[in-house]
């Protein structure tokens, strides 16, 4: 039996929402380039998750707004 894990093969479902506009301009990409939207969304995640990676998680966040200057 093949593992379901391995790269590129994982099918399970998940939904995600996007705001009408944002769903909008993916469908126009996808007719586009005669794509899935499935194949838009992973291929951005693809070239955007260093950037992503960048931004600091809320934990990250120190609590520095207690203090204040006198």
């Amino acid at each position: 039996m093949s593992e379901n894990n391995s790269k590129g093969s994982d099918k399970r479902k998940q939904s995600l929402y996007f705001p009408e506009a944002m769903l909008q301009e993916i469908k126009d990409e996808a007719a586009r380039l005669d794509r899935s939207l499935s194949w838009i969304v992973q291929r951005a995640w693809k070239l955007a998750r260093t950037e992503i990676k960048k931004i600091p998680s809320v934990n990250d966040i120190g609590d520095d707004d207690t203090t204040t200057s006198e």
